[in-house]
């Protein structure tokens, strides 16, 4: 399953040391995929998010576009009793970079991004189980690096930023505000190309 979403990923393409007037094309997947076991417990824990993103360079250093994102996490604990619990989202939205060239090779860009975002929980808990369903906004700023391999085709890396999400669940009774400065405690890659 890690051979086909490296394969995947890399046959996506963007180009991001682009030039006024180009299209960008890009994106990322992340999956991830977690067991433990102890004291007659068991569990297991999957999750996979796809991020594209598509935008217009309007000026040498200044990209505007639409980004979205739809993602699932799974977590399943086998005890005397089963549990289990997905959660299921959605985002769509728009993006402002800028991005300044260090040398040919390499870039530095920050992305602004915004929009919507929606999310189902889905528990179940022996023989009960329970949904609850969200809608909200979010908020993020994203610095990375951006490695040109061949004619703009390239790999972009980030280790972090900042994030604020804003749920409101439909029962009416719970908001759920959450800001997230994940700066150095992730890394993701993705590719990208401009035409």
């Amino acid at each position: 399953m890690k051979k086909i979403l490296v394969i995947v990923a890399l046959a996506m393409v963007s180009f991001a040391n682009a030039q006024k007037g180009t299209f960008l094309v890009m994106g990322s997947i992340e999956y991830n995929s977690q067991n433990g076991s102890g004291q007659g417990s068991e569990t297991k824990s999957r999750s996979f998010i796809f991020s594209p993103k598509v935008g217009y360079q309007f000026h040498e250093n200044w990209t505007a576009g639409i980004e979205g994102g739809i993602g699932t996490s799974k977590t399943e604990l086998t005890t005397t009793e089963y549990s289990k619990s997905k959660s299921d989202f959605f985002s769509l939205g728009g993006f402002l970079r800028y991005s300044k060239p260090l040398n040919q090779t390499f870039s530095a860009y920050v992305d602004l991004g915004t929009g919507f975002t929606n999310q189902k929980n889905t528990s179940i808990n022996g023989v009960n189980s329970s949904d609850n369903k969200a809608n909200g906004f979010y908020v993020g700023l994203t610095p990375a690096i951006f490695i040109n391999v061949d004619k703009g085709f390239g790999l972009n890396f980030n280790i972090g930023g900042l994030r604020y999400n804003n749920y409101d669940y439909e029962d009416g009774i719970n908001v759920v505000k959450s800001f997230n400065f994940n700066f150095g405690k992730a890394f993701s890659v993705g590719v990208s190309k401009n035409f």
